[in-house]
C-alpha cells in the first residue's frame, strides 16, 4: 500500500471477512545494538534514581517504599533479559551470516548443474547424429546389395552346367548345409529340403553372420 519507510514496505491484507491487516516488511536483518544500549542507560539511569531517593533523610511512605522496593527487584532481572536478548540477537545475526554463505553455495553449485546439463544436451545431439549416420549408411548398403542378390537369384545357369552342391556330394537341405560341406563362396547351389525331394535352387549368402543363409 505504499513505502513505510527508506528500507522496508507497509503491506495492507484484506480478509475475507473484510477486515484489513496491515504488515511492516523490512528485509534487513535489524540492528539492536542501538536499542539495548539506551535500555542500559535508562536502567542505569532509574537505578541512580532510587538510590537517591533512598539515601535522602525523609522517609517515604509504605505504598511508596513498595513500590521503590518492587522497582529495585525487577530492574535486575529486566537487565538480564536484555543481555539475553542481545545474545540471542548476535546468534541470529551469525546464523543470518551462515545461511547466506550455504546459499552463495547452492547457487554455485546450481550454476555448475546447469553447465553440466547443457554439456550433456550436446553429447547426446551428438551420439543422436552418429546413431543417425550409421543407419543411414546401413540403410544405403542394404538397398544397393537387393539388386545384386535378385540378379544372382535371377540369372539361370550357364548351359550345360549344373548348380553347385556339397562339396562331399551329399544332398543339402538348405544354405547351412552347403556351408558345413565346406562351401564358403557366395552363389546359387541346389538344396533338396524335407518337404520337396525334388530340390530347386536358392541364392546362398556365406558372409553374412557366420554363413549359411
Amino acid at each position: 500500500t505504499g513505502p513505510a519507510g527508506a528500507n522496508s514496505a507497509l503491506v495492507t491484507v484484506d480478509r475475507a471477512d473484510s477486515s484489513r491487516l496491515s504488515i511492516l516488511i523490512d528485509p534487513r536483518c535489524p540492528d539492536l545494538a542501538d536499542g539495548f544500549a539506551r535500555l542500559e542507560g535508562a536502567q542505569a539511569s532509574v537505578l541512580q534514581a532510587l538510590s537517591q531517593r533512598q539515601a535522602e533523610p525523609r522517609l517515604p511512605g509504605e505504598q511508596e517504599q513498595e513500590l521503590l522496593d518492587t522497582l529495585a527487584d525487577q530492574l535486575p532481572r529486566l537487565l538480564a533479559r536484555a543481555s539475553e536478548l542481545q545474545a540471542e540477537c548476535a546468534g541470529l545475526r551469525k546464523g543470518h551470516g551462515a545461511l547466506g554463505q550455504e546459499l552463495s553455495a547452492l547457487q554455485s553449485e546450481q550454476g555448475r548443474l546447469i553447465q553440466l546439463l547443457s554439456e550433456s544436451q550436446g553429447h547426446m545431439a551428438h551420439l543422436v547424429n552418429s546413431v543417425s549416420d550409421v543407419l543411414d549408411a546401413l540403410q544405403r548398403d542394404r538397398a544397393l546389395g537387393r539388386p545384386h542378390v535378385k540378379a544372382d537369384l535371377q540369372r539361370a545357369p550357364a548351359r550345360g552346367s549344373r548348380p553347385r552342391g556339397c562339396a562331399n556330394g551329399s544332398r543339402p537341405r538348405d544354405c547351412l548345409d552347403v556351408l558345413l560341406s565346406g562351401q564358403q563362396e557366395d552363389g546359387v547351389y541346389s538344396v533338396f529340403p524335407t518337404h520337396d525331394p525334388a530340390g530347386f535352387q536358392v541364392y546362398c549368402d556365406m558372409r553374412t553372420d557366420g554363413g549359411g543363409w
